[in-house]
């Protein structure tokens, strides 16, 4: 009899083990996953899930079995039996959780510095990210770390596994100035665009300011998040690896049009990366009135509401007709 309750309990706890880690992979709670930090991030995430999830089993087992097997039957009227100080069942529900609980912030803390990487702190905001150091050979949470490479890409815009690029002469660098209400992002030979394209496998770092208020930029599918401070840089380091467009907002409460502070971040491959900043080069020679960096920055408080509207306007491709008639 013993024996075969003992049978049981191994294969329920299997199926409870088999269901949450099939949940941590498959749970569809996250969007795409379009950067080294993502994966990541999201290996993090789906541990933590699977974790919850096979508790959320556990307790509601426990629950519906003890709703039926200790269940009053008809013409009983006594009271239950009188149970209390089990030391043994109080030593397990409380060593287990306090393992996990330590483990999980051990496993926290380690994917929190290889997202920071080497990057110093001192003065800085939270949640900076630098270069992520891809581990081979390293699983976490069910989900493999792989090395990525450039040498190739799949049907769906996929990096195929292969060799991570290092950083130093790969990297690009990129302006990036935050105001009330947009984004302006300023590259090298003078290009300002509102909208951000990163070549696929190469380290991006974005070096940020605000010119008025405090703003944060958050792409989801990257996982990364990073307050721009007035009057002082952050920077933000990523390596994209999905072909796509994702939007970029503002995370901060930054005014009354906060919630349409949006671009758009489009990863290109490195061959149309050059072909745009190309063409952008082309625009900014022949238009000088395009070249946003080339103007000093003004704070919105120190604009006239008719600038600041032509400024809007002109930015969605309108006239000054239309700001005179806001």
């Amino acid at each position: 009899m013993k024996k075969n309750n003992l049978i049981s309990v191994v294969v329920i706890i299997g199926l409870i083990v088999a269901a949450s880690i099939w949940y941590g992979r498959n749970n569809g709670l996250l969007p795409v996953a379009a950067g080294d930090e993502a994966i990541l991030y999201d290996g993090l995430f789906n541990t933590i899930l699977a974790i919850a999830f096979g508790f959320f089993l556990i307790v509601e087992g426990v629950l519906i079995y003890s709703i039926i097997k200790f269940r009053r039957r008809k013409g009983d009227d006594t009271d239950g039996p009188a149970i209390h100080e089990n030391l043994s069942l109080e030593i397990v529900w409380t060593a287990i959780p306090t393992v996990i609980v330590m483990w999980v912030a051990i496993y926290s803390f380690d994917v929190y510095t290889a997202m920071q990487g080497s990057q110093n702190l001192d003065g800085m905001a939270h949640g900076g990210m630098h270069q992520v150091v891809a581990k081979a050979d390293h699983q976490r949470g069910g989900m493999p770390m792989a090395k990525a490479t450039m040498a190739s890409v799949n049907n769906d815009g996929v990096m195929m596994a292969g060799t991570l690029p290092t950083g130093g002469d790969d990297t690009v660098a990129i302006d990036v100035s935050a105001m009330q209400f947009a984004w302006i992002f300023n590259y090298p030979n003078e290009i300002a665009t509102a909208e951000l394209h990163v070549p696929l496998g190469k380290k991006v770092r974005l070096n940020m300011n605000a010119v008025d208020v405090l703003h944060a930029f958050w792409v989801p599918q990257l996982r990364i998040k990073q307050d721009v401070i007035p009057g002082r840089e952050t920077y933000l380091e990523f390596t994209p690896r999905v072909l796509g467009e994702y939007p970029v907002v503002c995370a901060e409460l930054c005014g009354s049009y906060h919630g349409g502070m949006r671009t758009t971040m489009v990863i290109d491959t490195p061959e149309d990366y050059q072909a745009w900043l190309k063409e952008q080069q082309e625009i900014a020679s022949t238009d000088p009135e395009a070249i946003v960096a080339s103007r000093p920055m003004v704070s919105t408080s120190q604009m006239t509401e008719q600038e600041y509207l032509s400024g809007k306007v002109s930015q969605m491709g309108g006239t000054n007709h239309m700001a005179m008639h806001h």
